[in-house]
């Protein structure tokens, strides 16, 4: 009769969480793709601005052909402290996505006690009780509650995880980027070394004519007040060097010393990688899978929001022994065992668990827009970059005819002040337009560089090869 009661117990209590279980639900990919689709508007078919329809390159750092480039993008991969702690945070994602799939699992504790009691001398012996048990526990997922949060902390992992490969991408953009600003830093204090250069023989020269009586004391001066203004300006120029240099030493993880070496020259810029379509961006950009998987984890922490509504079924079991011998209290005699089902409905709290379902649709609506924001970004971000990649090449070539130019116009303005042809202000003036075309051009070229960057970054290409 006993083991009829006891497989007839068993048998409710399977047939109880077999039934629930048959109730649960789970959110698919195919559910979360289809609200995604419905907040964004279906990309377009080719980019509106002129692309190359290709595979998008991978290694793109080694398309600069620059060497000292790559070791440096390598060293700000190992050293860089915001990415450590990037790193980090993906450590802390995956155990907290561990924890919350824990619960799926029964959990199993071992205890053990021993108890000393006695009375006055005489009165009744001392005796010790020892106890050895083992407890299972285990909640039933009837409703999939515990699946959800589990997928829900396993997409917000797979999301810090898309976040940090993207910093891993924008910390080999911005160290590119850095690179080129000190080089072009250092090329400018060189412009401003031969304008200087310039301005000094123009100043010999004009003190010669003035000692021999064939100009006047307002052309020194100006000479002079140039020659100054340049040196001054000289000071902000090497200041601005030394600032290019720190900040790049900075994402190396280096101390700032302002004291990195650097080429000579900037790099050529490579040709326009290809752009491959639109919708590849959506599956290929980091910050864009982060985004997506955010959504998922919006889609499932509502899922355990609304199952928490519901009742709880739980399942302990308790095996163990008691005895006043270590010896015995395994012995078959002194074994016990208890199985327990706790079924718990909330009947009333406050609204609280309304609330949280509130609260975990308002973060689905925010993932989803987030997502949509994201998404408009990146294209936007393509769009421009191959944009400015035309505009800044068109650039460039007006400013190498403007520097050509300046730079004869200014020959022959020196020979002309030397024959008392020009006045010195049009000299100076001459002096200055060559400054500036080449001021002007460097910039122009280290943009066109950092444009190739970012339309690499834009389009999630990876600088690994």
């Amino acid at each position: 009769m006993r083991m009829l009661e006891y497989r007839f117990s068993h048998f409710w209590i399977i047939a109880l969480c077999g039934m629930f279980s048959a109730c649960a639900t789970h959110v698919s990919q195919p559910e979360i793709d289809t609200a995604i689709e419905a907040t964004l508007d279906i990309p377009p078919e080719q980019w509106v601005e002129d692309a190359t329809s290709a595979a998008v390159e991978i290694g793109w750092i080694g398309t600069f052909a620059d060497s000292a480039l790559t070791e440096l993008v390598q060293e700000a991969q190992s050293n860089n402290r915001d990415l450590r702690a990037a790193s980090a945070d993906v450590e802390r994602a995956r155990a907290l996505a561990v924890q919350a799939g824990a619960a799926l699992t029964p959990s199993v504790d071992l205890g053990l006690g021993a108890a000393y009691s006695g009375g006055p001398r005489g009165s009744t012996p001392n005796t010790t009780d020892l106890t050895l048990g083992l407890q299972l526990g285990w909640e039933a997922d009837v409703w999939g509650r515990i699946r959800a949060g589990s997928a829900g902390a396993l997409a917000s992992a797979q999301a810090v995880e898309a976040d940090y490969r993207f910093a891993r991408h924008s910390l080999a953009a911005n160290t590119a980027k850095a690179y080129f600003a000190a080089i072009e830093a250092r090329l400018q204090t060189g412009v401003v070394r031969k304008s200087l250069s310039s301005l000094e023989e123009t100043l010999r020269i004009v003190q010669l004519r003035y000692d021999n009586g064939m100009t006047s004391a307002q052309d020194l001066a100006l000479a002079r007040s140039d020659l100054a203004t340049v040196r001054g300006h000289l000071l902000d120029v090497e200041s601005a060097r030394r600032d290019a240099v720190r900040a790049l030493e900075l994402l190396l993880g280096r101390y700032p010393s302002a004291e990195l070496d650097l080429r000579t020259s900037l790099p050529e810029a490579p040709p326009h990688p290809p752009a491959g379509v639109p919708s590849e961006i959506l599956e290929r950009r980091p910050d864009l899978v982060a985004a997506e998987r955010r959504v998922a984890a919006a889609f499932n922490l509502l899922d355990q929001a609304k199952a928490a509504k519901l009742p709880a079924l739980s399942l302990t079991t308790n095996v163990g022994g008691a005895s006043n011998s270590l010896t015995s209290v395994l012995d078959p005699q002194n074994i016990v065992w208890q199985l327990t089902a706790n079924l718990l409905a909330p009947i009333f709290d406050g609204g609280q668990r309304q609330a949280q379902v509130d609260i975990a649709t308002a973060d689905q609506k925010q993932a989803l827009d987030s997502y949509a924001k994201v998404a408009l970004d990146a294209f936007s971000q393509v769009e421009s970059a191959l944009d400015q990649g035309v505009v800044l090449e068109q650039r460039a070539t007006e400013l190498r005819i403007a520097l050509q130019q300046a730079n004869k116009a200014y020959r022959v303005a020196q020979i002309r002040y030397r024959e008392g042809e020009v006045p010195l202000l049009d000299l100076l003036a001459l002096q200055q337009r060559v400054d500036s075309a080449s001021g002007s051009l460097l910039a122009v070229n280290r943009l066109l560089l950092e444009q190739r960057v970012n339309l690499h970054l834009a389009l999630g290409g990876s600088w690994e090869e």
